[in-house]
């Protein structure tokens, strides 16, 4: 008897999804896995709108959460970012229960806000490409890659330089700034923290590295990399730093471990990184 296919649930936490990108998304994994498609539901709840989100809080929450807790799926993949996540995390967290352990989470932006928790609460997740990253220019390639991370564990997705002897971890830099000190914080003792952002000015961008690593938690971090910082709006006065110097100036002012440039951000490049150590995965 074969093996069965991998049965992958997504799921919108945060903004609308449509059902010709998820169509689009079906066929690929057709085609990349022949012999062995993933079988991928998209739960009804992505395609609900209610004005900027994906349905109600309570349809994201119980679409959430009915995957997740659904022992037949064996991983939960995100649909897209947005905005919309941190309003039904702290209710996900304690409605998910011990059928959801053996899952793979996989997402990134806004979705960094239920990473997080879940990786506090001992969850297997991942930082990398969602569905909707098929609409993007060379898009295809992103969702190849996390198809093969989700079905084969495929190492040649990961970001190449992650540290194998430290845990690792990777957020959007401004969903990272507005979850440090609240109960979402993610507990970073001795990870190499790798970052990415899209659409912020440079000065929005300094801001929040000063935000995170002021913190407790950046006290603790092994060090940090920078990812791509994509879609820099122009400033009306030059703001004098690129967001390498940047990033290095404040880690450099807190004490932190500059360890350079990482292979992860808002695009079709965008790498896996899961979080913690890489062995065992």
């Amino acid at each position: 008897m074969g093996k069965s296919p991998v049965r992958i649930g997504v799921v919108a936490p945060s903004s609308p999804f449509e059902k010709d990108v998820a169509d689009r998304v079906t066929a690929l994994a057709a085609r990349l896995f022949p012999d062995g498609t993933p079988e991928i539901l998209f739960h009804p709840q992505c395609f609900e709108r209610d004005h900027h989100f994906a349905g109600s809080d309570d349809a994201r929450l119980a679409g959430f959460l009915e995957y997740a807790n659904d022992p037949d799926l064996d991983a939960i993949w995100f649909a897209r970012g947005g905005y919309g996540s941190c309003r039904i995390a702290d209710k996900a967290l304690v409605g998910i229960g011990n059928e959801a352990r053996g899952k793979h989470f996989l997402g990134y932006s806004d979705a960094g806000m239920l990473l997080s928790g879940l990786y506090n609460a001992g969850f297997s997740v991942a930082h990398g490409p969602m569905c909707q990253d098929i609409v993007r220019d060379k898009g295809e390639e992103a969702i190849v890659r996390a198809l093969r991370w989700l079905v084969t564990r495929d190492p040649e997705t990961l970001e190449p330089d992650l540290d194998p002897d430290r845990p690792n971890a990777a957020f959007n830099l401004m969903v990272l700034s507005q979850i440090v000190g609240t109960p979402l914080e993610p507990k970073l003792d001795g990870h190499v923290l790798l970052l990415e952002e899209v659409s912020e000015h440079l000065y929005a961008i300094d801001r929040s590295m000063h935000h995170v690593t002021a913190t407790a938690t950046a006290s603790k971090l092994a060090g940090i990399r920078l990812g791509r910082c994509s879609d820099i709006p122009e400033n009306d006065v030059d703001f004098g730093h690129d967001p390498g110097q940047i990033a290095r100036y404040w880690c450099e002012r807190r004490g932190i471990a500059w360890l350079g440039h990482a292979d992860i951000g808002h695009d079709a490049a965008n790498r896996i990184v899961p979080f913690g150590y890489l062995t065992g995965l």
